[in-house]
C-alpha cells in the first residue's frame, strides 16, 4: 500500500493556505512501534508509532529534517504510514500516533486522509488515540480544544502527552478533557525513591480522576518506578522496562516480566 492512493487525490481543493503548495517530503523515515501495557490484566494496551531515521536514529532527528512549510504534510504522512503499517502487522489494540497542533488548520479537513487510511487498510478507527505533546508551543488553545472536541465526536481517543514537561500545565487540562494523560518521564525517573514526584504524581492521579481522564506513565525503566507507580494507582505503562520502540514489529512482554514485577 503506498503513500500516492492518500495524497494523489487533487479533486477537491485545499481548504485552507497553508496546505497549499509542494508539499513532498525530502528525506525518508521509518515507524517504529513501542508498546503499552496494562498492569491490571498484564495485556497490551496499545502501541505508539514514532519516527525513527532510515538506520533507526530517534525522533528529534526526523523531525530536525521538517521545515516549517512541510509541517501539515508531515503530520498528514505520519499518521497514515502509522494506520497503514499498523494494519499491515495485525494490531489489534489501540494505535497512539503523536500530532502536532500547529500542523491541523481545520479539523474536519485535516482528518480526511486520516479516516480514508482507515478505511482503506481496515483499521478500526475507535482504536486510534491521538496524543498532542505538551511540549509544543501552542499558538492557540482554543483552536487545540476545538481539534480535542472534534477528534472525540468522531470516536477518537485523545491524549496530553509529556505532561509535565512542557507549556501548557494544569491548564492544558481545563479545556482538552483528554481520554488520557501521559506523565512526563522527568516525573518518572527515580520516583521510588523521591518524595516531592510521589506528592506530584499523587496529586494528578487525583485530578486526572476528578475529570474523568485516565494516567499513562511513560519512560518506565526500572521495577522499582513500576511498583511505586502502582501504589499510586496508576495502571497503564510504556518505557524501556516494558520494551524498546522496534521497527516495523509489534513485540510482546514477556510473562516473566511481570512474574518478576509482582514477585
Amino acid at each position: 500500500m503506498y503513500l500516492h492512493q492518500f495524497f494523489g487525490d487533487t479533486s477537491e481543493p485545499r481548504q485552507c493556505a497553508e496546505c497549499q503548495g509542494d508539499q513532498r517530503l525530502g528525506f525518508e523515515f521509518r515507524l517504529a512501534f513501542q508498546p503499552v501495557v496494562d498492569a491490571r490484566d498484564r495485556s497490551i494496551y496499545g502501541y505508539e508509532a514514532l519516527v525513527r531515521t532510515p538506520d533507526g536514529g530517534g525522533a528529534a532527528e526526523v523531525i530536525a529534517q521538517v521545515p516549517p512549510e512541510q509541517l501539515y504534510r508531515f503530520d498528514q504522512t505520519c499518521r497514515v504510514r502509522a494506520i497503514v503499517t499498523a494494519a499491515e502487522l495485525g494490531l489489534r489494540s489501540r494505535l497512539f500516533i503523536n500530532f502536532f497542533p500547529n500542523a491541523v488548520y481545520q479539523p474536519a479537513t485535516c482528518i480526511r486522509l486520516t479516516l480514508r487510511a482507515a478505511q482503506i487498510s481496515g483499521f478500526p478507527t475507535e482504536n486510534l488515540v491521538f496524543e498532542a505533546a505538551e511540549s509544543e508551543e501552542v499558538r492557540d488553545q482554543a483552536h487545540v480544544r476545538r481539534i480535542f472536541s472534534d477528534y472525540r465526536s468522531r470516536g477518537f481517543q485523545t491524549a496530553i502527552d509529556d505532561f509535565g514537561a512542557g507549556y501548557a500545565g494544569l491548564s492544558s487540562l481545563t479545556g482538552f478533557q483528554p481520554d488520557l494523560i501521559k506523565l512526563d518521564m522527568g516525573l518518572i525517573r527515580g520516583i521510588d525513591t523521591d518524595p516531592v514526584r510521589q506528592a506530584i504524581v499523587a496529586g494528578t492521579a487525583r485530578i486526572a480522576s476528578g475529570i474523568g481522564s485516565t494516567l499513562l506513565a511513560e519512560g518506565v525503566e526500572t521495577a522499582g518506578e513500576y511498583r511505586m507507580l502502582r501504589a499510586l494507582g496508576i495502571d497503564l505503562f510504556q518505557g524501556y522496562l516494558f520494551g524498546r520502540p522496534a521497527l516495523e514489529r509489534l513485540e510482546t512482554v514477556p510473562e516473566a516480566l511481570w512474574a518478576e514485577l509482582e514477585d
